[in-house]
This record gives C-alpha cells, structure tokens and sequence, in this order.
C-alpha cells in the first residue's frame, strides 16, 4: 500500500467525504489474505465522519444513524475482503474521443470497494431524523461468509427488523433483484474391489458413473423439479469433479462425483439433497452403494432469493439510477438478508466486459463516474425511503 490510512481518513474531515478519494485509498489497501489494514481504514473513516462503529464477534464492521425507535430501517452491505492475489491500483484518466477514461483500476475497484465508497456516501449524506440506516460491512464474502451469518443468526440481528436490504456489487448501476444459489457436493458410490482378468466377480463404482450421469441429465424433468422462475430461468446441475479407482488392472470399489448445483426459488439446500438422493437410489444398480453428502463448511450455503421487483426500493432506485432492474449474475450474501427484507443488489462496475471478466481478474476496474452516479442513487434512494 501507499500512502498513510490515517492521514487519508484526517483529510476527510476538513470536507465533504468524497468517494473517490475513499476508493483510491481502499484500492491500495490489500484485504484478499487480512481484512484488518482495510477494516481499519474504514473504522477510521467512520470516526472522523463523526459515526462510532463496532466490530462484532464475526468481524462485521457496524453503524448506526437516526433513532432507534424508527418506523422505518435501511440496511446498506457489503464486503471489504477481495480475492487473490491483490493488483496493484492505477488511477487511468486518459482522455478519449468519446470523452473521458477516468478509472481506476486494481483488486476490489469493482469488487467491492467501488460499491462500498458509493455505500459510505449515502450513509454519510442523509439526515435520518424519521429512519434508521445501518451500514453493515463483512469481512469474508469471497470465502464462507462467516460475518453475514453472524449478522443475520445473533438474537440482535440488525436486518431481522430491516424494511430494505440494499447490497453493494458491480451492477453496472442496474438493480438486482434475484440471483441463484450455488450447492457443492458429492457423489459417492462403493462397490467391491476384483481383478480385472475377472470383472464380474467384483462390482464396478466407476461403470455406476453412466446411471448417476444420466439421472442428473434428468433431474430436472422429474415431476417435483422447481418451476422455470420468471427472472432466472431455471436451476442448473453440473457435474464437475470424477475421481476413481487405484490400479490400471483392478475393479474400481469406489467412485466420487462432485457437482455443482445452481438453484432458483423456492428450492432449499434440504429440498434439492432429498431429491437428489431419491433421483440416485432410484438410477444406480441395487449392488452400487449411493450417498450424497454436501461439502462440507461452517456457514449454510447461499440460498437462491428473490425479491418482487414492483418493491418500493426496487422502484426508487431504479428510477434514480436509470438502469434496468434484473437479476444478478453471480452467488452473493444477499440471499442471507431477502429472507428478513426486500433485498437488493447494486452499485458501480461490471463483473464483465466486451474485454472478458472484470472482477475478479487481473483487469479489474471501475469507471469513477459510475461511483459517483451510484453515490447519488443511493442517497436519493435512502432520503425517499427514510422520510
């Protein structure tokens, strides 16, 4: 990193917080192996913007403005933690003949400190004398969400009262209203080892492959499969890992198959391992054991959501922000809060381009008028929704 985090935050407090300046410091800040530096920085921020945060016991960093009796409440989050491994920033304002170029570049530009300095200007901008905002920002989206099932699992969860969830990603300023879940897991099938001179004498886990293929081809057409959802479309099963067998000359007594399933709403993480397990017991031969067992992690998987995109918070922010209202592309920790409030994704940068991936990839990016525009949005959205 360059430059001094606390000098940075102290120059805020001469002026008006300015996003921009937010973000070419958070950019510099590496958070894909310690979040500590760059939670430090925003607690900073926070301070000298006159707001007292807490960490909690899942290191979620939280604040709070407008009373605690509100008749209505806001929740604003996103994360501070990016993957690796950290790009290094570059501010490009090479001037086109389209017009300016200005972005900046670097590891979490888009992903998601572009959305999070968007976020802080919002928060900092309204005058909630009638509403309360939170401002709730997690430390490990990227790996297994551990802070927002901390936010949303304590007795003092600050979105089990929320009336709007708004979640910062690169939306490219559209509003999100639903996105897939994602499920791992892995098929497991045990047979009896045997030479292979004599096959018939054992029983082959890895020939059981072409019955345990051939139900997930068809997991989708059995009677009890989700409907097509209207904005998603519908749920997806891959199969993505095979390992079997020891020996070249050997009857295989086990085969593993992980997949990867993408849900839509209504199916559950529960719902989707019992028809999985039906839809196996039922295809593979009765002397091949079957099991399906979940990769395993400490935080429940994110769930397919959704929210009615005739929602009041769909609607202001659409309209303050011009752009489409449709569904994300990606997992997010969105379906950890649509389940208290209408929930949605938002805010500037893209996860792709003409060019290929954004996010996520060593071309990250943010163009510095679209987080400027998505500032805007966002307190014109909170002052409408917390009047």
């Amino acid at each position: 990193m360059t430059g001094n985090r606390s000098d940075a935050a102290a120059t805020g407090s001469s002026r008006q917080f300015d996003p921009v300046d937010f973000l070419e410091t958070a950019v510099q800040t590496a958070s894909h192996e310690d979040v500590s530096p760059m939670r430090e920085f925003l607690c900073e921020t926070l301070e000298v913007h006159g707001i007292e945060p807490r960490v909690d016991d899942g290191g979620n960093v939280l604040a709070t403005r407008g009373p605690a009796d509100a008749d209505t409440h806001v929740v604003l989050n996103t994360h501070i933690d990016t993957v690796s491994p950290h790009v290094p920033f570059e501010r490009d304002r090479e001037e086109t003949a389209a017009g300016g170029s200005d972005v900046i570049r670097g590891r979490g530009s888009c992903d998601a400190k572009g959305p999070l300095a968007a976020l802080l200007a919002a928060f900092f901008a309204v005058e909630p004398a009638d509403g309360r905002v939170t401002l709730a920002i997690t430390p490990d989206e990227e790996v297994l969400s551990t802070g927002a099932y901390e936010l949303v699992s304590g007795s003092g969860s600050p979105t089990r009262d929320a009336d709007a969830v708004i979640v910062g990603e690169p939306t490219n300023l559209d509003v999100c209203t639903a996105a897939k879940g994602r499920f791992q897991g892995t098929i497991h099938l045990t047979g009896a080892n045997a030479h292979a001179a004599e096959p018939h004498t054992g029983v082959n886990a890895v020939a059981a492959l072409e019955a345990v293929l051939e139900a997930i081809r068809t997991f989708g057409d059995r009677e009890d499969a989700p409907p097509t959802h209207p904005q998603l479309g519908a749920a997806t099963l891959t199969p993505t890992v095979v390992e079997g067998g020891e020996a070249t000359n050997q009857v295989p007594a086990d085969c593993a198959l992980t997949v990867d399933r993408r849900s839509v709403p209504p199916e559950t993480a529960d719902a989707f391992h019992t028809a999985l397990t039906d839809q196996l017991q039922a295809a593979v031969p009765d002397d091949i054991g079957v099991e399906f067992r979940f990769t395993d992690r400490p935080t429940p998987f994110l769930e397919a959501w959704d929210t009615d995109p005739d929602a009041r918070v769909v609607d202001l922010l659409a309209d303050a922000a011009g752009g489409d209202v449709r569904p994300f592309t990606a997992a997010t920790e969105a379906s950890y809060f649509a389940t208290d409030a209408p929930t949605v994704v938002f805010g500037p940068g893209v996860l792709a381009d003409e060019g290929g991936a954004v996010a996520h990839a060593p071309r990250e990016y943010v163009r510095v008028e679209a987080v400027r525009e998505a500032a805007t949005a966002l307190e014109a959205t909170l002052a409408a929704l917390l009047e």
